[in-house]
Order: structure tokens, then C-alpha cells, then sequence
């Protein structure tokens, strides 16, 4: 149910993850398509922050509407009015409620109905007993029924294998048109779940054939400094941007990376070497930040600032050793002056970062041999 659908509210100074899902409010003879935000804190917002047990009188009252009236009024906001012409819905008060609680442990990280379920079907196919069969059968049918059939993940054999299981030889599932649960029926269903639990096994050692999405190394944090003179080990603030590490760039000498993108930022060739020649890096920008910036710079400052890294990781093999000991971490980068470059306690876009990361990934590729890099 969650999905991609993230937002939050902030209540007394903390961030309360939520969802939201579609849904009526039938607000007197009219209905008013809207959404309904549920919170990790167990509030809903239906037109005001409401508890789940007060969520299900409004259920009750009708006030959160799940019939849809023959002939009734309805409008979404600013976009389209309509009147119902044969309406149908799929939600029942008892299945609205059933999965908003869901949805509330799964914001919250616990075992949903589904999770609950499966997690006492693997206690049966442990030990094979009636009576964990029970236990069993009873956590599927607690979970929402509009969400029975997505509870394996498998969406050719759907939740049959479960049904059959859980239901046992001799017996009948919650669908009448399944007949009676025969022993072929029941091994069948055996042979799946011994199947999934090989498979599961064999995915959950697998590595990934491009290598695994997230990084092994613990983030590496890039505080905000103001460096002026380069030292004998300067370890992390080394990969700052500012600190003293001179490069030459297309013939022309910079005391730091910093001071040769400020320098090439501005539209006017006769200020750049007032920049380049600037005592620190944070001089450098007061006075790029006073000059007009070159057309399109917007679009063109990332390529600018690679190609620079690149240029200062080149020419300080020392300061190329200690970006290469971060090994795979995120690079996260502080730049209280702009939420463009810098991370920002998650505020800002982290660019310095990613492309200290780019480079990192060069120089390793160079050293392998790939691609000639």
C-alpha cells in the first residue's frame, strides 16, 4: 500500500513518517474525492487528525465513505465534478480499516498481516501439525482480503499455494470456486513452498551481477573547514575543495580547486586572475559572488567542478591515496553556503559528494586497467 507514496507532518519538532491513499468524504449529500494521509504515529487525516478507533466511526457515520450512492454528486478539487452511474466499490469499512492498520505497521517497520501470516506458516512447515495449521489459517484470513492475493509476491501463482495450504486435505479455501483441497492439491503446495524457501535461500547469498546497490563502507562525513595552508597529513580535509592543494588548469596556475572554479565562473576574462590570485578559497567566492556569472553556468557547473577534481586527484597522488581510502563510503559533503554542493544535515543535494565518489571510481578504474581510464 505504501509504495512510493511517502510524506510526513511534523508534530512537536519531530517528523512522523505517513502514506496517504485515495478515498471519499461524503460531507453532507456530497462526495469529495480526497486523500487520506495515515501517520507511523497511528493518526489519520480525513479533513482532521483522527485516532484509528475514532477512523472507524467515521467509517461508521459514513463520514469516510466506502458505497457510493446511484445517482450521488461527487467532485475532486479544482479538477472535475460527476454524478455515480452504476458505482461499484471494493472496500468495506471493516477492509478499509484492516489495511490502514497495516499500513501503520509498516511505516512503524513491524510484521504487517501479511508478515504475521507468513511468519506462521513457516512455524507449520516446521512441524507439520493440525494445529499450526490452525494458527496458520487464521493469520491468512486476518489479513485484508484485497491483499490476500499479493501476500506471496508471486503474481502468477497469486495466494494459491498459501490457500491450499493452509486450508489442508479434505477441506475447502475461503474461495468457493477452489472445490475441495485434494492430497495432489495439498503436496502441490508443499513442493511450492519447499521451492520458494530454496529459492529465497539462494537469492539471499546472491550477489548481484553489477556488484550490490549500497555501499559496505560506513559514510565518510566532509566537514565544512576553512583551510589556508596545506599540512603534512591532512587526511580527510584534504578532499575539501578549499584546501591548499594547487592545480594548473588549461596553462593557467590555482591555489585550490575552489579558486579555479570560482575563477571560470564569472563572465569577465579580466576578473579572473583577481579571483585566482585571492589569499583563500573564501575570498575567492566573495569576489566571484560580486561579478556576473557566465551564461548557462548553471547547466555547465558540474562538468566544470569533475574536471577539476579530476585535475587536482592527477596532480596530488598523496590526496588521491586518501580519497581511495574511503574505499565505497558516501562521501557526504558540508558547504554552509550552498545547498547545490554540499549535503547540509540532508537539506541539500550533495553534488561535491557524488562527484568525489565519480572521481574515486575513475582513479580505481585506472588502476585496474579498465577501459584505460
Amino acid at each position: 500500500m505504501i509504495g512510493n507514496r511517502i510524506t510526513h507532518r511534523t508534530a512537536d519538532g519531530v517528523r512522523i513518517p505517513g502514506t496517504w491513499r485515495h478515498a471519499f468524504i461524503r460531507n453532507g449529500d456530497h462526495h469529495f474525492l480526497t486523500d487520506l494521509f495515515i501517520y507511523a504515529d497511528g493518526l489519520v487525516d480525513c479533513w482532521e487528525l483522527v485516532t484509528v478507533e475514532e477512523f472507524e466511526e467515521k467509517l461508521r457515520t459514513g463520514w469516510v465513505a466506502t458505497s457510493l450512492p446511484e445517482g450521488g454528486k461527487a467532485s475532486a478539487d479544482q479538477l472535475a465534478e460527476w454524478t455515480f452511474s452504476e458505482p461499484q466499490s471494493w472496500l468495506t469499512p471493516e477492509l478499509l480499516v484492516a489495511e490502514v492498520r497495516d499500513t501503520i505497521d509498516q511505516l512503524n517497520g513491524r510484521p504487517d498481516s501479511t508478515g504475521r501470516c507468513l511468519a506462521a506458516v513457516e512455524v507449520f512447515l516446521a512441524d507439520r501439525t493440525e494445529e499450526n495449521r490452525a494458527v496458520a489459517r487464521a493469520a491468512f484470513l486476518a489479513v485484508p482480503e484485497s491483499r490476500r492475493r499479493y501476500a506471496l509476491g508471486d503474481m502468477d501463482s497469486k495466494d494459491r499455494p498459501l490457500r491450499i495450504l493452509v486450508a489442508g486435505p479434505g477441506n475447502r479455501t475461503y474461495l468457493s470456486f477452489d472445490g475441495t483441497v485434494t492430497q495432489e492439491d495439498h503436496d502441490s503446495a508443499l513442493a511450492y513452498f519447499e521451492q520458494r524457501a530454496r529459492w529465497r535461500a539462494k537469492r539471499a547469498t546472491r550477489v548481484p551481477a553489477d556488484g550490490p546497490a549500497t555501499s559496505h563502507a560506513s559514510a565518510v562525513k566532509l566537514y565544512h573547514s576553512f583551510p589556508k595552508e596545506p599540512v603534512d597529513d591532512p587526511g580527510k580535509l584534504g578532499l575539501r575543495h578549499d584546501y591548499p592543494a594547487p592545480i594548473t588548469v588549461a596553462g593557467t596556475d590555482y591555489p585550490s580547486a575552489a579558486h579555479a572554479y570560482w575563477a571560470l565562473s564569472v563572465a569577465g576574462p579580466e576578473t579572473r586572475p583577481v579571483i585566482a590570485a585571492a589569499e583563500t578559497a573564501a575570498a575567492a567566492r566573495t569576489l566571484a559572488d560580486a561579478a556576473p556569472r557566465r551564461e548557462s553556468w548553471e547547466h555547465a557547473r558540474t562538468a566544470v567542478m569533475t574536471h577539476l577534481l579530476r585535475a587536482k586527484y592527477d596532480q596530488h597522488p598523496e590526496l588521491a591515496e586518501i580519497l581511495l581510502a574511503t574505499d565505497d563510503a558516501t562521501l557526504i559533503y558540508d558547504d554552509m553556503n550552498s545547498t547545490f554542493w554540499g549535503d547540509n544535515a540532508g537539506q541539500g543535494r550533495n553534488w561535491s559528494g557524488r562527484l568525489l565518489e565519480l572521481v574515486r571510481s575513475e582513479l580505481r578504474a585506472r588502476r585496474a586497467g579498465i577501459l584505460g581510464v
